[in-house]
């Protein structure tokens, strides 16, 4: 789905947490309301999708302000361990900051609304006990639910504040340390160092579990998420060494095919098929007016719409889509910008326009992908 124009998906893994989230959550619903089988279920299953609801507002959170400073978006996925939104890099400390502060605010306004209605409309201590996952028996159902909801957002605000990629408080580790250093592949480095010992300490922890109460399931889920701390934060720091070695000072003119196949947007629609979607064999073409501006897309689906009897007498400028704002990218905008472009990778390609709006070159995503390329090693054969 979309929200607010940003994408939305779910990786199959989210379903597999959905389970085991509504399996215990059922169990400890079973224990609070022991003589309605039926009413704990149903508490679990809503309890079970109103976190993932939070999640998703969490990351909209990030979406949004990226939005604000500037930066495309590629999407939000959920998925096992929470979500991932998608998005350019931010070219500011600033923005980088910004951008990963709005998903811990999110989740603390939604628990500061919690408490407010745990505090006035709704029972004060069977909230706690819901928030605390207390054994107290016939709550509210929705101090119940709120209270847990309001709980794993409190989780969810606190663990994030936690200064090590990939979380939040990582971001706003490294957009700190961009910011004093001026680099940005540096600051990266930092905040994925502290991410493996934010690693190494939840592994810890997950051993002292063991040890010292036998908590074997909650060890292993620890266990899971630090791993996956230690791995998102190796490859952070990898990938940023790459890009950095091999993007910079990179522009979009330096990767672009300077002489795009574009249509005039007078061409009548019988000569735009046998012209370019015959011709090219493509199922769309930028559009360009008179002067040269990139002023929409047109697709051959939209050109088969027209009865054949009307195409003659019809031109592109009436059924291209106008302004297509997800495919423009400008000729000195760095390469390393467009890694995360929607566009890019749902269309394949950006069309690069100069400052006054005129289409000047296309570029590919197999383009992008071959200057990310390592370079081919050389191999001394003389004797």
């Amino acid at each position: 789905m979309r929200v607010f124009g940003i994408r939305i998906g779910v990786s199959p893994m989210w379903f597999l947490f959905l389970f085991l989230l509504i399996f215990g959550l059922s169990g400890y619903y079973g224990d609070v309301y022991p003589d309605d089988d039926g009413k704990a279920f149903a508490l679990a299953v809503a309890a079970s999708l109103l976190f993932p609801a939070s999640i998703l507002l969490h990351e909209l959170g990030h979406a949004l302000a990226a939005r604000r400073n500037g930066i495309e978006v590629g999407g939000i996925e959920l998925w096992l361990l929470g979500g991932l939104a998608r998005m350019q890099a931010a070219r500011t400390p600033g923005a980088e900051f910004m951008v990963a502060v709005a998903g811990p605010l999110v989740s603390l306004g939604l628990v500061i609304l919690g408490v407010v209605l745990g505090a006035t409309v709704l029972d004060w201590n069977d909230f706690r006990a819901g928030a605390e996952l207390e054994l107290r028996q016939n709550m509210g159902a929705t101090e119940a639910v709120l209270g847990y909801v309001t709980g794993i957002n409190l989780f969810v605000f606190l663990f994030n504040l936690i200064p090590g990629l990939p979380l939040d408080g990582g971001r706003m580790a490294l957009a700190v340390a961009w910011w004093r250093t001026g680099d940005r592949a540096r600051a990266t480095r930092m905040a994925a160092t502290l991410g493996r010992f934010v690693a190494y300490g939840l592994s810890a922890f997950a051993a002292y579990l063991v040890i010292r109460y036998n908590e074997a399931f909650y060890a292993i889920w620890l266990l899971f998420i630090a791993f996956f701390i230690a791995q998102s934060a190796k490859a952070e720091e990898v990938w940023s060494q790459r890009v950095s070695s091999q993007l910079d000072g990179l522009r979009v003119s330096d990767v672009m095919d300077p002489e795009p196949v574009a249509v005039n947007n007078a061409v009548k629609l019988d000569r735009a098929l046998d012209e370019f979607f015959w011709r090219y064999r493509a199922p769309w073409f930028p559009v360009t007016d008179n002067l040269g501006h990139l002023v929409g897309l047109v697709t051959l689906e939209s050109v088969e719409k027209v009865p054949e009897a009307l195409r003659p007498g019809s031109t592109v400028d009436e059924v291209m889509a106008r302004d297509p704002q997800s495919l423009k990218v400008a000729v000195d905008e760095p390469l390393e910008s467009l890694l995360a472009a929607e566009g890019l990778h749902r269309m394949g390609a950006l069309y690069a326009v100069d400052g006054e709006g005129v289409l000047r070159g296309v570029v590919t995503l197999e383009q992008v992908r071959r200057a990310l390329r390592p370079p081919a090693s050389v191999v001394d054969t003389t004797a």
